[in-house]
């Protein structure tokens, strides 16, 4: 296949050809098999280095317009592949290398079950109005907070890697405080001892 597309950003392995990265979203949302947001898609693409930014986009909006995905205009933009996206994924998809389909089937794994760690663990930041920021950590089972712990830092860089931090792996984070909380020092040091791992 020709190489007709913007490498810039595409790791080794990623799509160079504009037809290949069609089929790859057409071949990622059946995979997925229900509406999944636009950013998130394309998130997928950067963050895996599975094609240009550009490039994804052109790709995206080539299959919109040719009716072979539908991208809603709620916020945020939900796509949905169509009867024809379908097809063109069942019958091209083989095209892709198996590394590929598998680097994407994985990618749209870890977005998914990262959205879920997010949605379940809510984080909000907000800015103090004499300096600073308030961050609130919030582990919930569905129906109730489990915990809700608000720190203060001194800038945006450091919430920002509190919320990331704190995404990694609520559960430890929520056993740390609770064996601090009820003075359990025998679950301290193994619990500590993973963190710093």
């Amino acid at each position: 296949m020709d190489f007709d597309a913007f490498t810039e950003g595409v790791e080794p392995g990623g799509l160079r050809s504009r037809t290949e990265i069609g089929i790859l979203i057409c071949y990622m949302l059946d995979d997925i098999g229900k509406p999944f947001a636009r950013d998130d898609l394309i998130g997928i693409f950067q963050e895996y280095g599975l094609a240009n930014y550009f490039e994804t986009v052109n790709a995206l909006a080539e299959l919109v317009k040719n009716d072979n995905v539908i991208c809603s205009s709620d916020t945020p933009a939900m796509l949905t592949l169509t009867q024809n996206g379908q097809l063109i994924s069942a019958q091209l998809n083989e095209t892709l290398s198996l590394t590929t389909r598998q680097r994407a089937t994985d990618a749209i794994a870890e977005r998914i079950k990262r959205k879920k760690v997010e949605q379940e663990n809510p984080v909000t930041i907000t800015r103090e109005k004499d300096g600073g920021y308030q961050v609130n950590l919030r582990i919930t089972d569905g129906l109730r907070d489990l915990m809700s712990l608000t720190l203060f830092v001194p800038d945006i860089k450091e919430a920002n890697a509190v919320k990331q931090h704190f995404h990694q792996n609520p559960q430890r984070f929520y056993s740390i405080i609770l064996a601090a909380a009820v003075g359990e020092k025998s679950m301290l040091p193994k619990t500590l001892k993973e963190l710093l791992s």
